[in-house]
């Protein structure tokens, strides 16, 4: 499997850092297997904090990776994605005691959809219903050491 980190910097050796705000996920070391993806949020960390966008490329075996260790994997933005990340978004660590989590990205208009909801302008039916529509990609989030053991640097690019 191929994966992709957008930064302002190339990232040889991941880390799991603790963000400076609350993320679809949890902390972690966050990848993409949608390239966009990752260029779209390499723009982001630029405006942030500078520097030049980069795209990361690693690649892992997600079959050995995904025996040894404890992965939460969420198939669709369902009910219980949605409770994950709403409580993940809420400053919870929702995927404590897991070594990866695997699943949907809320990308802004995705994070549009949540917003609502979590003001309470829209039904959870309402919201399911909205992200049933939505072109999601997945993103992989390495939890702990142990799962960034199995993630190999293949090279980066300014974009």
């Amino acid at each position: 499997m191929i994966l992709y980190h957008g930064s302002n910097t190339e990232v040889k050796e991941p880390q799991i850092l603790a963000p400076s705000r609350a993320l679809d996920f949890g902390p972690g070391f966050y990848t993409t297997l949608n390239r966009n993806q990752a260029v779209d949020f390499a723009g982001k960390v630029v405006l942030r904090r500078g520097g030049s966008p980069v795209v990361n490329t690693y690649e892992i075996d997600a079959q050995i990776a995904f025996e040894f260790c404890d992965v939460l994997k969420f198939d669709a933005p369902n009910e219980t994605w949605l409770d994950f990340v709403c409580s993940c978004r809420d400053g919870f660590n929702s995927a404590e005691g897991r070594d990866m989590v695997f699943g949907p990205v809320a990308n802004d208009d995705v994070y549009r959809t949540l917003t609502l909801y979590r003001e309470g302008e829209i039904t959870r039916e309402e919201t399911l219903a909205r992200l049933k529509i939505k072109q999601l990609y997945n993103q992989l989030v390495f939890v702990t050491p142990k799962a960034l053991k199995f993630i190999r640097f293949r090279g980066s690019e300014v974009i």
